[in-house]
């Protein structure tokens, strides 16, 4: 080879290592340089599930805005964000994460909402080898909670085990305690998903601890037809139903039960069976519904007076119909960006006032502390329970509030915050969490609490 040939090669290495040089430095000064925090939302406009994410989005992204108008981001960090259609469909779900995992101008993706249970699940491994968190607050799956084999899930606030198990509690309540479960027949009627089978097993191990028969009623998506369902209840006459329904499934339960004559205040529905949505298409037959939610209904809470005169009143909300404002669904999503916002704020203290990465927000939640004070400088006392989240635990919170329709609004029933059976059921938990771990080779990190 000439000497002069060697020049050429040789010079055009240096301009190539220099232009790959260039590019990863420009790539850290535009993430050093970003003034924003990027949120993906994969959302569902369209659709069966529809009339329950629009107001969910509404909640959440009116509190952003307000983060954004009135506090000027999180620490001086402004918050921007885009949409993602999902249908709630798990591959157009994966669609959405891959399309947005990568950031936006700069600014790295800290935590992904999937905003949908399959979705979360699908996307399990997915986001600990892209070590971004998925917070899946009221969904998700439940060994999760146990962050040493699942680092990236996060099924914050109320998982469905301590939905199943506080709904017991709140039965346990009406019928004069604990111990007067015993004898008594419990009824689930869920939507025949991975979703609806979620409180199987807590239900069943309950059941035996308590002494109450457990009976397991499933109704095929979308469930818009249930009289087999209800028949079935007519002829068995348990003492309460527990309803674990979606969508159109729930005011289709609530009009069958009546049609069959079991009483709609000993129907108790869960989490995606307790919105406004949920019981105004039942009509007059709704009233007396009851509902365990860790989202409570209400537009009197002072984060709600803050939204009103900030966002509403100005015409930044993106609530498309005001009847919506304070609902169940808007709360919930009111609840889940005080999470993330919080989450961020979390570890800003801890690694620097700017964008936070995947990484970054993940030791964020697993140090997120929302006490009684923080709450009431939030405005959000009553509207999120405390919350103290670790490597152990993901979930840190575990109680609901019972609900009931008088037919135009959803009123609280229940004696403050409803707690779950935790230290019955973590156990459970992590025995779960240690099966899946030894199932994919995963060897669980180091945690004490």
């Amino acid at each position: 080879m000439s000497i002069r040939k060697q020049k050429r090669i040789t010079s055009r290495a240096i301009g190539l290592a220099a232009l790959v040089l260039s590019l990863a430095v420009g790539a850290t000064a535009s993430a050093e340089d970003a003034k924003t925090q990027y949120f993906p939302l994969a959302t569902f406009r369209v659709g069966a599930y529809a009339s329950s994410g629009i107001p969910v989005w509404a909640g959440e992204i009116d509190y952003f805005r307000y983060i954004n108008e009135v506090e000027g981001g999180i620490n001086g960090i402004k918050l921007v964000w885009d949409e993602c259609e999902t249908n709630w469909e798990v591959e157009k779900g994966i669609e959405c994460y891959e399309r947005v995992k990568a950031g936006k101008n700069g600014s790295p993706v800290p935590i992904f909402l999937p905003h949908g249970d399959p979705i979360s699940k699908a996307l399990t491994e997915k986001s600990v080898a892209d070590k971004i968190p998925l917070v899946t607050i009221a969904y998700g799956r439940t060994e999760a909670i146990d962050g040493r084999v699942f680092p990236y899930s996060f099924p914050v606030v109320f998982s469905f085990w301590s939905e199943a198990s506080s709904a017991v509690n709140f039965i346990a309540e009406k019928v004069g305690g604990k111990d007067k479960l015993k004898g008594l027949k419990i009824a689930t009627v869920y939507h025949d998903s991975p979703y609806g089978k979620e409180t199987q097993v807590p239900l069943a191990h309950l059941a035996k601890t308590y002494g109450f028969e457990d009976i397991q009623i499933p109704v095929p998506h979308p469930g818009n037809e249930q009289s087999a369902q209800w028949a079935k209840i007519r002829q068995l006459k348990p003492d309460w139903v527990f309803l674990r329904g979606w969508g159109v499934m729930t005011p289709v339960a609530i009009k069958t039960a009546a049609k069959v004559g079991f009483p709609v205040d000993h129907i108790i529905g869960g989490i995606w069976s307790g919105s406004e949505e949920d019981v105004r298409p039942a009509g007059a037959v709704g009233k007396g519904y009851l509902a365990i939610t860790p989202f409570p209904a209400g537009a009197n809470f002072e984060i709600h007076q803050k939204l009103k005169k900030h966002i509403l009143d100005k015409g930044l909300s993106d609530l498309k119909d005001p009847k919506s404002f304070g609902s169940v669904y808007y709360n919930s999503g009111v609840d889940e960006a005080i999470v993330a916002v919080e989450a961020i704020r979390t570890a800003q203290a801890h690694f620097g006032v700017r964008p936070i990465n995947g990484e970054e927000a993940q030791w964020g939640l697993e140090h997120l502390d929302l006490s009684e004070k923080r709450l009431a400088e939030i405005g959000a006392t009553g509207l999120q329970q405390p919350l103290k989240l670790s490597a152990k635990d993901h979930e840190g919170g575990g109680a609901g509030k019972v609900l009931q329709w008088d037919g135009e609004k959803w009123n609280v029933v229940s004696n403050g915050w409803v707690k779950s059976d935790r230290e019955l059921l973590l156990p459970l938990i992590y025995e779960r969490a240690a099966a899946y771990a030894r199932e994919r080779g995963i060897t669980p990190r180091d945690a004490t609490n």
